[in-house]
């Protein structure tokens, strides 16, 4: 009875005609680098080294130094509005030019004040990357600032 059922070879892969990474598609030139695991890569990085670095920790402690008191500015000069508004009422209804009031003119001034923040932080965003250019180059000695 054994000689009569076909034999499964150890890769079904043939028979199924699923592609998967364990078979062979026929692809002979190196796989484009989308498409490598970490462990293909030619040039492993040592992520450990990396993340103990100084100019890593000097990286992060920058990024810190601008996201931090401009997350902490923008909450507060966000929720001032509310605030104001409720226990400084008939300060922010005084009127500044026709039926335009300080509240008007305070909420107004929040979608400036974002596209500031978001001005700066684009402007800070361009030294990150010569920094994070320099962590990932070693020889790249005048990327920290």
């Amino acid at each position: 009875m054994d000689r009569e059922q076909p034999q499964i070879p150890q890769d079904p892969t043939p028979i199924v005609a699923a592609p998967t990474d364990i078979a062979p598609l026929g692809h002979h030139q190196p796989k484009p680098p989308h498409e490598r695991t970490a462990d293909e890569e030619a040039d492993v990085v040592d992520w450990e080294k990396l993340a103990a670095s100084e100019r890593f920790r000097a990286l992060l402690k920058a990024k810190r130094r601008f996201i931090i008191p401009a997350t902490i500015f923008f909450i507060v000069y966000y929720f001032a509005l509310p605030v104001l508004i409720g226990y400084a009422r008939p300060f922010m209804e005084t009127q500044v030019w026709g039926p335009v009031n300080l509240a008007y003119l305070f909420a107004l001034s929040q979608f400036f004040v974002a596209w500031i923040i978001a001005a700066l932080y684009v402007r800070a965003a361009a030294r990150f990357d010569k920094m994070a250019a320099g962590v990932i180059e070693p020889g790249n000695e005048s990327s920290i600032s």
